[in-house]
């Protein structure tokens, strides 16, 4: 038999060139790092470096400004989608997005997300969920499973004193100016690259004019969650994923 000569490329991984050299100050394990990632790359591919402003509030995403390399605007608590709208408005050609966590925009910023959605503002929300206020000490969020311990629920969430979590992808999604929520992960490659696909099509939507999009991300805090980073991805997908289960929920064409 002939010997046939393959010739491959050398192909060799990189980072994108918007990620910053600073060293990133999430605990080893976190999803954020990850997402930031996959932000970068997306800009990067799309070719719209130049055109990007994106904002961050309080909380953990606090400090995305220093790791990827875009224009940023820091707001205060929650107010990340009152401060993206203003943007958007005044400089409808650019992209505009919000970097935040559960705590963030499910929490004290409930009135702000929601009605930027309901307006159909022409901006994107990646929503880190966690299911923990994780840089203030791992208390309870609107978001944290029932019966999940934490800092302020040391016996479980107890629907009797702190109530029900809640899905705010899906509260958006009856929202007539919201033209597209998804809820995505990073915990496997699969997934990471489901959810870099979805960064996209919302980036395309919100350039495009198409209104509100939500990329929540289901993401592990093995800080928080007293956990290792190997037994936060099992958790995750033992834990998270049946309550806040994967993929588009309201994509309008």
């Amino acid at each position: 038999m002939a010997e046939v000569e393959i010739k491959q490329e050398n192909l060799v991984y990189s980072k994108s060139n918007l990620i910053l050299d600073n060293v990133m100050h999430y605990c080893p394990g976190c999803s954020h790092g990850t997402v930031h990632k996959l932000i970068a790359e997306v800009i990067e591919e799309m070719g719209i470096q130049s055109k990007t402003v994106a904002v961050s509030p309080v909380g953990c995403a606090v400090f995305a400004y220093n790791y990827i390399d875009v224009d940023w605007i820091e707001a205060a608590h929650g107010r990340a989608c009152a401060v993206a709208t203003a943007v958007k408005r005044l400089h409808p050609e650019n992209l505009v997005f919000t970097y935040q966590g559960d705590g963030d925009l499910s929490a004290i910023g409930t009135a702000e997300s929601i009605h930027a959605a309901a307006r159909g503002e022409n901006i994107v929300a990646v929503y880190i969920n966690n299911a923990i206020y994780g840089m203030t000490g791992g208390q309870m969020a609107p978001t944290t499973l029932l019966g999940m311990k934490t800092a302020t629920t040391p016996y479980g969430r107890d629907p009797r004193l702190n109530g029900y979590p809640y899905k705010i992808a899906e509260m958006m999604a009856h929202l007539d100016g919201a033209t597209y929520i998804t809820r995505q992960s990073v915990h496997t490659p699969a997934n990471v690259r489901k959810c870099k696909k979805a960064i996209r099509k919302a980036f395309e939507n919100s350039l495009a004019g198409k209104g509100f999009s939500l990329v929540e991300v289901v993401a592990t805090c093995n800080s928080g969650w007293k956990l290792s980073p190997v037994a936060s991805n099992k958790w995750l997908e033992e834990n998270m994923l049946p309550f806040y289960q994967l993929g588009d929920i309201k994509d309008v064409k």
